[in-house]
C-alpha cells in the first residue's frame, strides 16, 4: 500500500512540475508574444488556472498532513 501511495505522489509531482515547466517555458510565452487580445486572455486564463490548481495541492498537502486540524476540534 506505501508503494502505490508513493508512485502516487511522485506521479503527481512530475506531472505538475511538467505542466508547469511547459506552461512557463512554452505555452505562456507563445500566447504572449502575438499581443492579440485573445491570447492575452487566454494566458490569463491559464495562469489563473495554474494559481488555482497550486493552491488545491497545498491546501490538499496540508489536510493530509495534519487531518485532525480540519475539524476544529
Amino acid at each position: 500500500m506505501f508503494a502505490i501511495k508513493l508512485t502516487l505522489i511522485l506521479l503527481g509531482a512530475l506531472l505538475y512540475l511538467v505542466g508547469s515547466g511547459c506552461w512557463f517555458f512554452w505555452i505562456g510565452p507563445c500566447l504572449l508574444e502575438d499581443g492579440k487580445t485573445a491570447d492575452i486572455l487566454y494566458a490569463f486564463v491559464g495562469t489563473c488556472a495554474w494559481l488555482l490548481i497550486t493552491f488545491g495541492f497545498i491546501v490538499h498537502i496540508i489536510k493530509t498532513a495534519r487531518p485532525t486540524t480540519a475539524g476544529g476540534r
